[in-house]
């Protein structure tokens, strides 16, 4: 099935020996590029798991601000990062998140933790224990995995691995109007923060700005959700012959 959307290594025919149940879908990509949405309807309509492994660098994040933990403090939030009581939901269709029996799923997306995640996230120790977490999933298949640094250290293995992509403008866009309800001149100033310097914060530990050699792009930017997960959904066929469910 062809697909215009998307550019990269060109396909070689399906990928021996994927199916179902053992499938990694790897997807990376800047703040606001849709990701998080994408993934969630990828795996729904696979019947797969779903990952998003920044939430688990929020949920760090909210537990150690929640302890009193200063966040600058590297070595202290070093030590303390194999301690987190993490528990993550796996379902598609109603993803939790949940520290120590507490469900944090949306304290996370505050404002605050937000702009203090990258703190964390920059973290090559932190970094390090979320990669076995994170691996762990992997290795039980059957999942789509997104972040930040998912198709290049976490699932480079992956038999489909994704950056997916838009324009700054369409990023800040996106999520001034899921933060604030609004894409006026206002909203995008409040947003730009979280969504330009974090960027530019976590690419100095991962890389999501460019794809990595057989990583294909999907560019989202003139896309509609539909046709975005539809390209996703076209790449996985075409490399794993794994359809909808």
């Amino acid at each position: 099935m062809a697909d215009r959307s998307a550019s990269g290594t060109p396909d070689s025919g399906p990928v021996a020996g994927v199916n179902r149940s053992s499938l990694v879908i790897a997807i990376d990509g800047p703040s606001g590029s849709g990701k998080s949405t994408v993934a969630r309807r990828v795996a729904s309509a696979l019947g797969l798991r779903y990952l998003d492994t920044g939430a688990m660098y929020r949920a760090l994040t909210w537990w150690l601000l929640d302890s009193g933990v200063e966040l600058s403090d590297t070595d202290k939030v070093a030590q303390l990062a194999p301690e987190l009581p993490l528990e993550m939901g796996t379902d598609p269709a109603a993803p939790t998140v949940h520290v120590g029996g507490t469900d944090v799923g949306a304290a996370i997306r505050e404002t605050r933790i937000s702009e203090s995640v990258s703190l964390v996230a920059t973290n090559l120790a932190v970094r390090a224990d979320m990669r076995l977490r994170q691996r762990a999933v992997v290795e039980a298949g059957g999942v789509v995995v997104e972040g930040r640094d998912i198709t290049t250290v976490i699932a480079p293995d992956a038999p489909v691995r994704v950056l997916l992509t838009a324009s700054e403008d369409a990023r800040l866009s996106r999520r001034a109007r899921e933060l604030h309800g609004a894409d006026d001149e206002g909203a995008l100033a409040r947003t730009r923060d979280q969504v330009l310097r974090r960027d530019a914060d976590d690419s100095t530990v991962s890389q999501f700005l460019e794809a990595a050699e057989g990583v294909v792009v999907v560019d989202s930017s003139h896309l509609t959700l539909d046709e975005t997960v539809a390209a996703v959904l076209d790449l996985v066929e075409a490399r794993t012959g794994v359809t909808e469910t």
